[in-house]
């Protein structure tokens, strides 16, 4: 595309406003799904939507319709035939209200969907170098897993680097256990074993978080959900980071510790191209 600005709608209507009472921007109010589109296609759109209910099923929002805002989508795409290859963005805040915190019943969701452009910038599918946060996550079961649209601790986290070489920063909670980087999540193998944080009291449950866990299971790997401990990560003999949009990276550096590519992110992300998003399922 090109053009600096995301093309919008906003309840469908291409160059919508968003009212200044809308939940979404007064409280955070709200969830939202960052999609990749190759081809004119939004890639895992089935489990980005899984995703997007369940989060405003876990915030009292009303379902969406999905095949409403899958026809606001496709015809967002088909006005810019330019962005065969770019970034989706949808956002579902609860919708407007009046003054205080107390959401109302009969509120109707807001619904945003966003097409920007694709970074133009180098892969890091061949190693990254990462650095440890000082900001430390807040714990809160109750929002945990979910993709809220209160993003102000991975905003914090960002800042704290302006290192172009480095490309994420890993976040512990409070409890000083590993959780996940700014925008991925993490994975870290020790003799063999490919383990993934618990994110049951922080983090986002991200979506290729679970598709690098189902590929592994697929390959025979052995896949742990637990707590990670920094003596865990440094101890690591490889480690990568994921999301939807980049896939896998491995990171080869973190501060001062080092960590060549290893087998099974490698051989992970080879067969990452495997899977068949219109069938949801594994090529053989």
């Amino acid at each position: 595309m090109n053009t600096g600005m995301p093309l919008s709608r906003v309840n469908g209507e291409a160059g919508g406003q968003l009212s200044v009472t809308d939940r979404g921007l007064l409280f955070g109010d709200g969830v939202f799904e960052t999609l990749a589109v190759r081809d004119a296609r939004p890639c895992l759109w089935a489990r980005h939507m899984a995703r997007l209910q369940a989060g405003c099923h876990r915030l009292g929002i009303a379902p969406v319709d999905e095949a409403r805002l899958r026809t606001e989508v496709d015809e967002l795409l088909q006005a810019a035939p330019a962005a065969a290859q770019s970034v989706l963005k949808i956002i579902v805040t609860r919708g407007t209200g009046t003054r205080g915190y107390r959401p109302d019943p009969g509120a109707v969701p807001t619904r945003i969907v966003q097409l920007h452009d694709w970074a133009d910038r180098d892969s890091g599918e061949t190693g990254i170098k990462a650095t440890l946060c000082s900001l430390r996550l807040g714990n809160n079961p109750q929002l945990a897993g979910i993709k809220h649209l209160n993003r102000l601790e991975q905003v914090m986290a960002r800042s704290e680097w302006d290192d172009p070489g480095i490309r994420e920063g890993l976040l512990l909670d409070q409890a000083g256990r590993v959780i996940e980087g700014t925008m991925s999540n993490l994975f870290l193998v020790k003799d063999g074993l490919l383990t993934t944080p618990d994110l049951a009291r922080c983090g986002v449950a991200g979506i290729m978080r679970d598709v690098v866990l189902e590929l592994a299971g697929r390959q025979a790997i052995d896949t742990r959900v637990s707590d990670v401990g920094l003596d865990a990560l440094f101890q690591a003999d490889e480690l990568f980071v994921c999301n939807s949009l980049i896939g896998i990276w491995p990171v080869v550096a973190l501060n001062s510790n080092r960590y060549p590519p290893g087998a099974v992110t490698s051989g992970l992300q080879s067969r990452l191209q495997d899977y068949d998003d219109d069938h949801h399922t594994w090529r053989a």
